[in-house]
């Protein structure tokens, strides 16, 4: 059953609500909806009360203008309120990065378990090539070529041009291109691409998460947000990349928020 909570800017956003016991909240990254991350949300609901939620202009969620990063974090903490906080979050890519904002904001958060937030590492040409991606995005989208938006996008996480070409082909591709403007929010929540130096004031115990099939800089961004994070544990899921697999991630963030 859907349930829809109010933001601070009045904005509904649509969440589902399983499970019983403590509660957890469940961040989605770019180009997802709650129907995502539904097997994570089943496999966690076996201990806990989770709450998976469409982030705003996804699925059944309102999407008020004008987009700021600030409303990814107001919207969190509504959520977390509708389950009468506080609450554990657990945040994948760019939804680990909100989860980071809110508790650094003061979001009543318990704990954070994090995987492989995309932050840059060690380049200085990262904050002008997200400007250039938006612009990109931008120009894109006003010409119609929602599928383009995303194509371009996962390619550029490292996907073979072949493999998004038999994605476009996919009856389900068409509910991703709907969603192709929330790309926009991504790109604008994650700003210049470097890791906060507001993290470094985090007291929030915190699990970062990252797959052993991931290489090159989403590598390098699990390790600088662990070192980012005072006393933040590090795990490496063997056998998993960026788009990990519920089986393998929910015995350790049940055993991680149990604690």
């Amino acid at each position: 059953m859907i349930e829809k909570v109010r933001s601070a800017d009045g904005t509904e956003i649509a969440f589902e609500r399983s499970g019983t016991g403590p509660v957890v909240v469940l961040v989605s990254g770019a180009t997802c909806t709650r129907h995502s991350d539904a097997p994570h949300a089943e496999l966690l609901s076996e201990r806990f009360t989770v709450l998976n939620y469409d982030r705003r202009g996804r699925g059944d969620s309102g999407d008020t203008e004008p987009y700021a990063p600030q409303r990814e974090i107001e919207d969190l903490a509504a959520v977390i309120a509708a389950g009468d906080g506080p609450a554990c979050v657990l945040g994948f890519s760019s939804g680990a990065a909100i989860a980071l904002d809110a508790a650094a904001a003061g979001v009543p958060i318990d704990k954070l378990a994090l995987w492989e937030a995309p932050f840059s590492v060690d380049d200085p040409e990262a904050p002008a090539r997200a400007r250039e991606e938006i612009a990109e995005i931008q120009s894109l989208l006003a010409e119609g070529r929602h599928g383009d938006v995303v194509a371009q996008f996962f390619m550029k996480t490292g996907m073979p041009e072949s493999v998004v070409a038999q994605m476009r082909q996919q009856p389900w591709w068409q509910g991703i291109e709907r969603i192709a403007h929330t790309l926009v929010y991504d790109y604008t929540f994650m700003a210049d691409g470097l890791v906060p130096e507001r993290y470094a004031a985090l007291e929030t115990p915190t699990l970062v998460l990252g797959g052993g099939e991931s290489h090159g800089f989403l590598e390098l961004a699990v390790q600088a947000t662990a070192k980012a994070v005072p006393g933040a544990d590090l795990r490496i899921v063997a056998g998993q990349n960026h788009g990990v697999q519920a089986e393998a991630l929910a015995p350790i963030v049940t055993e991680f928020f149990a604690t």
